[in-house]
């Protein structure tokens, strides 16, 4: 019997050349969309005691404890980040612990592809696609957010100040890759006015 095996969405695409900042895919990492009450103390202590720390309540915010990354995604919804090796134990871990609470665990490591974005100049090439303005003292490292990207739903998350992590469904991988690729080359380069250095 054949086993199953992962293919990224994003292989078999070239290095992109001539580009202003780096731009990679992030291909080996675990995902599982978790549900449940904020309201629910034993849930909420079931989940810490598995992954090591505490879900993140607050809006836009995540929370780490060695290799595992939680992301606040709504009020009762959270993305737990693992190695991809790693998700099915802590997936199986997950729902021991949350055995007769109300929740949901599920493994969506192949629903998304992860686009990195790293250098100086990464948060000008983002808002060429979106709405929201990464000048603002909210978008520093830890935050996280949905947002509409090149028309497109996707999510955000501030890994460090100059390293951006773009999640998106599968589906649009390529239309995101190429879409960044564009406007992230050398001569579209932009340096906003209230960056630039004042002429002597």
């Amino acid at each position: 019997m054949s086993e199953l095996s992962y293919q990224s969405p994003l292989a078999g695409v070239a290095e992109p050349q001539g580009l202003s900042i780096s731009i990679r895919e992030i291909d080996e990492r675990g995902m599982i969309d978790l549900r449940g009450l904020t309201s629910d103390a034993g849930f909420m202590a079931a989940v810490k005691g598995v992954i090591g720390v505490g879900l993140p309540v607050k809006p836009r915010t995540s929370a780490s404890w060695g290799d595992v990354k939680v992301l606040w995604l709504s009020t009762d919804q959270w993305l737990i980040l693992s190695s991809r090796a790693r998700a099915h134990e802590l997936l199986s871990q997950l729902r021991d612990a949350l055995q007769g609470y109300h929740s949901l665990a599920v493994d969506v490591s192949d629903m998304r592809a992860i686009i990195r974005l790293e250098g100086d100049g990464c948060r000008e090439v983002i808002m060429k696609g979106t709405s929201l303005d990464l000048l603002d003292p909210e978008y520093v490292q830890g935050c996280c957010r949905r947002m509409r990207y090149a028309e497109i739903a996707a999510l955000l998350d501030v890994v460090e100040d100059n390293v951006f992590d773009i999640y998106v469904f599968r589906s649009f991988a390529h239309y995101t890759w190429n879409f960044l690729c564009a406007t992230a080359k050398a001569p579209a380069k932009l340096k906003l006015f209230g960056a630039q250095e004042v002429p002597a």
